[in-house]
């Protein structure tokens, strides 16, 4: 790991591209509008973005028909595909530092997660997805001997994504790499608030072999540039990660043009259940980790906790200490544990949770209201607040920041009814060192994912979403490429 001075030094050097890309050329929007891209560890503006809408996806839309339908990529061989995306994720590898800080830099990310989760996952995406490629077989259906029916898995065509801003390159990654994968073309559009990663790895796709066309990144808002992507005729399949209100919208927009498959990782509320039986110690660490790691940013983030009444008391003292390691300054510092919130919006989001959380009722143990000074960057503090309830707003609802509510229960089964007390069910994490216990209860639990002794642990070989309103489909995994194929059915009478 570099030092913090070798990476401000570092930082320095860069030159950041905000135009979309189209067709393997940077251009500025249609519309010759642009938006500024903000530090907010500094409040600086570090480049400005240009801000596509319908004019822009039209553009892009054809393009990566057009380019689709002439068989470069999608009719290429497998094996040659492979070995094109393997090559394209050794470039990504031989500019780690690059990615690291263009993250760090454009949402608040600390350099130290970005070097160690955000960009070696990335990698592994792409390399994993890779390596796919050759591997998927079709099938041949158990019909009668007089006939032979014969299943494939075909690209879809066109795949328009929609990704958010707290994890920039690893949500680009797991949407992009397994559509591309699958020979189908993809028109990005990454969030307004962190566009710079997802740029610079479509420029490094041309550079190792994807042919100009097959990957076109659209900066922009989502009522402009999104929805125009949402509604777009020729687009076959939508891939979406971010809130659940606009989840929503997206599978409107597609009932209003083509009927267009959309997969949504939507909104989450994860549910952290400690029974009397675990490692204290241990379930305090990850308790920790799950609400303040990336500053609560995070979709997942075990946001509710509960905790057995009986250990309550001990746990809480545990809990407090842990929480000390979480530290909010520069996120070039490698000693950084937390960063800025992305901008002002989502600091005052966090601000009034926890303001709500005091009138009803909360009690604040550690943390509280950001302490902002206008131009000194976008930080929140890590906060606790126990006396929390399921009828409290800031319980039911989504901040997307470091704000953990703590609850307590005395029996399993109304455990497992809190935490199933939501709209969402994206993750949850179960802390016991009963087996019987963690079986039992992992089962019961209304989450697409549960995580037993442990929190947000999974590579590329597990699949990632949720369930209520928390979305459909799977990122990761064999199940990611489901998403982005056809299945066909040809049955030949012999």
């Amino acid at each position: 790991m570099k030092s913090y001075s070798e990476w401000q030094a570092l930082s320095e050097t860069l030159s950041f591209q905000g135009q979309a890309y189209i067709n393997g050329e940077f251009q500025s929007a249609a519309s010759g509008e642009t938006f500024p891209c903000i530090n907010p560890s500094t409040e600086k503006v570090l480049t400005d973005i240009a801000s596509c809408d319908e004019a822009d996806v039209n553009a892009a839309v054809a393009n990566s028909r057009e380019v689709f339908k002439s068989g470069v990529w999608s009719e290429m061989h497998p094996r040659q595909r492979k070995q094109i995306m393997l090559k394209w994720a050794d470039l990504i590898e031989q500019h780690k530092d690059e990615f690291a800080l263009l993250d760090t830099l454009d949402m608040g990310k600390s350099i130290n997660e970005m070097v160690n989760i955000d960009v070696p996952d990335a990698i592994d995406c792409f390399r994993w997805t890779a390596e796919c490629i050759d591997k998927v077989y079709g099938e041949i259906a158990p019909t009668g001997t007089d006939t032979l029916a014969l299943i494939s898995h075909n690209p879809v065509g066109v795949v328009g994504a929609i990704t958010p801003w707290n994890y920039p390159l690893l949500m680009v990654s797991w949407k992009i790499a397994p559509a591309i994968a699958a020979g189908n073309s993809v028109v990005l559009k990454p969030s307004e608030k962190a566009s710079l990663s997802a740029l610079r790895l479509a420029e490094l796709a041309v550079e190792a072999g994807i042919p100009k066309g097959v990957l076109n990144v659209l900066p922009g808002y989502g009522h402009t540039a999104g929805k125009a992507l949402a509604l777009h005729m020729d687009v076959n399949v939508l891939a979406f990660t971010g809130s659940t209100r606009v989840a929503g919208m997206l599978m409107g927009y597609a009932g209003q043009s083509n009927m267009k498959r959309v997969w949504l990782e939507a909104g989450g509320k994860s549910p952290n259940l400690v029974f009397a039986d675990c490692d204290i110690k241990k379930a305090a660490a990850g308790t920790a980790n799950a609400i303040f790691a990336n500053q609560g940013e995070v979709c997942i983030a075990c946001s509710r906790l509960y905790v057995e009444k009986s250990i309550k008391e001990e746990f809480m003292a545990a809990l407090m200490e842990e929480a000390k390691r979480f530290q909010t300054g520069d996120p070039l510092d490698p000693a950084t544990t937390m960063g800025p919130m992305v901008d002002g919006m989502q600091l005052e989001t966090v601000e009034r949770y926890i303001r709500s959380a005091v009138e009803e009722g909360g009690n604040i143990v550690t943390g509280g209201l950001p302490e902002y000074t206008d131009g000194q960057g976008f930080f929140a503090r890590p906060t606790i607040i126990d006396n929390a309830n399921n009828d409290m707003t800031f319980v039911k609802e989504e901040i997307f920041g470091p704000v953990l509510a703590v609850c307590d229960f005395e029996t399993e089964d109304e455990a497992i009814e809190l935490a199933n007390d939501s709209q969402y069910g994206l993750g949850a994490a179960v802390w016991t060192e009963n087996l019987s216990r963690a079986h039992r209860v992992s089962g019961k639990i209304e989450s697409g994912m549960v995580w037993v002794n442990t929190w947000g642990e999974g590579d590329t070989t597990v699949p990632f979403g949720g369930v209520k309103a928390s979305g459909n489909g799977r990122d990761k995994s064999l199940h990611a490429l489901e998403k982005y194929t056809d299945i066909k059915n040809v049955l030949i009478r012999l």
